[in-house]
């Protein structure tokens, strides 16, 4: 080995020794606990190992609604919040004056506490002795009936978590795109502007593509993030969210982990490797996908 590469070697020493304590390690050990059976958390023991882990957490209906609750999630906010911050971002970019300002106030949601923008959307939204909360009271202006979005019926309560979600992602990805739309190379669009292209055939040939590779990170960032919700859920529905209907896979894990009647790790573990794989095939399917459509 020559000596400059034993020295690339030491310089990536530190961060490949803190990602294998802190990242392979603990995925390792994960891995292990989900097949060992019948482990015991006071005595550390196990009788063995099988799929036994595996085939009791896909049959628990808990686990199978957190499920349903995390794709719906998924699916509704990633593409709704990209696209809705894509349009932000655009008009943005066209506004000269006070530019800046406008980039302020809409980045404010993402450096706020997740669990204070919680308890605003509680009161937007939650029925008490006293109120109906703001938005029943805009839908009786419109001659509507009240809903309970909080401890109502389950539409509502998903519709509240999927507008709460994009509500708070959508700051971080205004800001990656009005970044990237800043980029694009001017000479561009002056010599669309010559040939007569229309503006929206320049969005579809010139921007879309130059910011593709941010639109495409935006994706993936959003998938993952999606998948790992769970403090969204606690600052709307509180702790309890096997009892409101509205727990997500990552707060499966937690509650068989610590909540009350939880200590299996083992339980814990087969849910977490499930979500890992789950992940792991969606990044692969967006990773295949973009070779034909994000250009760099």
């Amino acid at each position: 080995m020559e000596k400059r590469d034993l020295k690339g070697w030491l310089y990536l020493l530190p961060a490949m020794l803190f990602l294998g304590v802190f990242m392979v390690y603990p995925l390792v050990d994960v891995f292990i606990y989900s097949f060992e059976e019948e482990f015991n958390f006071a005595s550390q023991s196990f009788k063995g190992y099988g799929l036994y882990n595996y085939s009791y957490v896909l049959r628990d209906p808990f686990f199978m609604q957190a499920v349903k609750n995390t794709f719906i999630l998924v699916i509704i906010t990633v593409p709704l919040s990209t696209g809705i911050a894509l349009l932000i971002s655009l008009g943005l970019s066209s506004i000269k004056p006070l530019k800046h300002i406008f980039q302020t106030v809409y980045f404010l949601p993402y450096v706020t506490n997740t669990l204070a923008v919680g308890l605003v959307f509680m009161i937007l939204f939650k029925k008490t002795p006293v109120s109906d909360g703001l938005v029943n009271v805009l839908i009786n202006l419109f001659g509507g009936e009240s809903v309970d979005f909080i401890d109502g019926p389950y539409w509502a309560k998903m519709l509240v978590m999927c507008i709460y979600t994009i509500w708070v992602v959508m700051p971080f990805k205004i800001l990656i795109l009005t970044s990237a739309l800043a980029s694009v190379n001017e000479d561009y669009y002056k010599a669309a502007k010559m040939d007569g292209t229309s503006k929206m055939r320049t969005f579809r040939k010139i921007t879309l593509p130059m910011i593709s590779p941010m639109i495409f990170y935006l994706v993936i960032t959003g998938f993952i993030g999606a998948f790992k919700a769970y403090s969204d859920a606690v600052a709307l529905f509180g702790t309890n969210l096997n009892a409101a209907e509205m727990n997500t896979i990552v707060g499966y894990v937690y509650d068989v982990l610590y909540s009350d009647g939880g200590g299996y790790p083992s339980y814990a573990s087969a849910a977490a490797i499930i979500l890992f794989a789950i992940v792991l095939t969606i990044t692969v399917i967006n990773l295949l996908v973009s070779r034909k459509h994000v250009h760099y």
